[in-house]
């Protein structure tokens, strides 16, 4: 199994990535776990434009599901349309909510170029990964996500606050995807996000293999954030992310 990491910015894309976009790859399958603000346009320096098989949204927050939106334009409009129908896993929401965003109310819904499938807390198969969501901690409908696929596991925090469900979702993976969008300071908002010592402190409890610090806003210094999550109590590799970073997890 392959990671890459598309984008990682929090928020909002930032000089150096786009907003949250990762690429799962595994015996020539190819899912996104989101599809952020400016990652369809990264997303073509690592596969081709027509190669997504799924996609899986965490929540419908606009760094999150965006580029659902150009996406569809893509699918539906490209030289060789119609393409083939892309499942979208996600909040039952969203058909509504990116054909809203996408706002063109003249035309049929994001149907022609997707399969919505409405998420919910469990588990199931898509292609050769077995995939495990569970509710995370965010002011919206929010997952975190497992993928496990040949012999080897990756989880992802999507937006959250401190979470148990994280923990468990993370139990053991080969690699964390942990959001840490705060830095340090009194009066930080609860349910919202985590921090780097906090990511890291979720990544010990889980007993990951590796944690990598995502979903890094750019208005913090990202050094302070990589030194606060030193401070947690992990002790395996840990790293800020980084748009193009490949992790080869066989």
């Amino acid at each position: 199994m392959k990671v890459t990491i598309v984008g990682c910015s929090g928020s909002y894309p930032g000089p150096d990535s786009p907003a949250s976009c990762y690429l799962i790859e595994a015996d020539g399958f190819r899912m996104l776990l989101d599809f952020g603000s400016g990652s369809l346009g990264a997303l073509q320096r690592h596969i081709g434009l027509y190669d997504v098989d799924a996609i899986c949204l965490t929540h419908l927050h606009a760094d999150h599901c965006l580029d659902v939106c150009g996406y569809h334009v893509v699918r539906t409009y490209g030289p060789a349309a119609p393409y083939p129908i892309v499942p979208i896993y996600a909040p039952a929401d969203a058909p509504r909510r990116l054909a809203a965003a996408y706002g063109m109310p003249d035309e049929p819904g994001l149907e022609t170029a997707f399969d919505f499938v409405p998420l919910e807390p469990g588990s199931f198969e898509i292609g050769p990964f077995s995939l495990t969501a569970g509710l995370v901690n965010h002011p919206v409908e929010a997952y975190g996500f497992r993928v496990t696929g040949d012999g080897r596991s990756v989880a992802y925090s999507g937006d959250t606050g401190e979470s148990n469900e994280l923990v468990k979702l993370a139990a053991g993976a080969d690699l964390l995807l942990c959001e840490a969008s705060f830095v340090e300071r009194p009066g930080l908002p609860p349910g919202l996000h985590l921090t780097g010592r906090q990511a890291a402190e979720h990544a010990a409890k889980a007993d990951v293999g590796r944690l990598v610090l995502t979903h890094l806003v750019p208005w913090n210094d990202q050094a302070t954030v990589l030194r606060e999550a030193s401070e947690g109590g992990f002790g395996g590799p840990l790293e800020l992310a980084r748009s193009g970073a490949v992790y080869d997890l066989a």
